[in-house]
């Protein structure tokens, strides 16, 4: 069994088997906080705030039991196993809530994470070879936005936004390790999508300016340095940070730590 959140929720008996997917929201909204929370007791009050917000009806524990009971249905249909089975090793009932028990590499969520932490581990260590292989490793695990195709009540969309955060992390500290070992073509793609997607994010913009600057592009460089301080004096009113000016200087005056510092 293998269950995806890092993209569209999906659930396959085998990695390169057919998805079993739910159709309805909700219960689509009850497995995907299950899986954000995997092998947890994830408490009845947050699965009735996400799916019903702060007025749930009076019916709300009754429905929800509903829900899960479809979510085990197609886990069922999923698994091979007999009902009986599921509800008491995986989809279990807990005093207080529902824990889904998912084993070793079944959820890339779990990959994801182990990855990145062994990632963070040998940046810290100043391996940026391996740090660079084991970040890109987590990143490509990705197949778009978290969750996706699920509707967020509130307790996903503050899960959602919690992992897109860190992604973007991981994916600043992974081009911290590739411009240090002087890969700044193989990353100005992914620094110039990135770029693009947050132009309020100066760490980014900085990083994408060294890279330009290492490829031979110092005027694109100084153009990127133009567009962050209009952005940031049209959006909030405020200038560039003293460490991203000092090195648009660095950029003006072609500074031979350029070619070696990372910032």
């Amino acid at each position: 069994m293998t269950y995806y959140v890092l993209g569209p929720l999906a659930v396959r008996a085998t990695p390169t088997g057919p998805a079993d997917q739910l159709t309805a929201p909700k219960p689509r909204k009850v497995l995907a906080l299950l899986l954000l929370h995997a092998n947890l007791v994830v408490p009845v009050e947050t699965l009735t705030a996400e799916l019903w917000g702060c007025e749930p009806p009076a019916s709300a524990q009754t429905t929800l039991q509903t829900y899960v009971l479809k979510t085990r249905r197609m886990l069922t249909h999923a698994l091979g196993v007999c009902p009986a089975r599921l509800a008491n090793e995986i989809l279990v009932t807990t005093s207080g809530g529902y824990r889904l028990n998912v084993g070793p590499g079944e959820l890339d969520l779990h990959e994801y994470e182990r990855l990145a932490a062994a990632g963070r581990a040998a940046l810290a260590a100043g391996d940026d070879v391996e740090a660079a292989r084991l970040l890109g490793e987590a990143l490509g695990l990705w197949q778009g936005g978290a969750l996706v195709d699920v509707r967020h009540g509130p307790v996903l969309r503050a899960e959602v936004q919690r992992l897109e955060e860190g992604r973007l992390s991981l994916w600043r500290q992974r081009i911290e390790a590739e411009l240090r070992l002087d890969r700044h073509q193989a990353v100005l793609g992914d620094l110039g999508w990135l770029a693009a997607r947050h132009p309020l994010n100066e760490d980014l913009q900085a990083q994408y300016m060294i890279a330009l600057y290492r490829a031979g592009r110092r005027t694109d460089a100084l153009e990127a340095f133009h567009r962050l301080r209009g952005t940031l004096q049209d959006d909030l009113g405020l200038e560039p940070s003293e460490r991203v000016q000092r090195l648009q200087h660095a950029i003006l005056t072609a500074d031979p730590a350029l070619d070696h510092a990372y910032a």
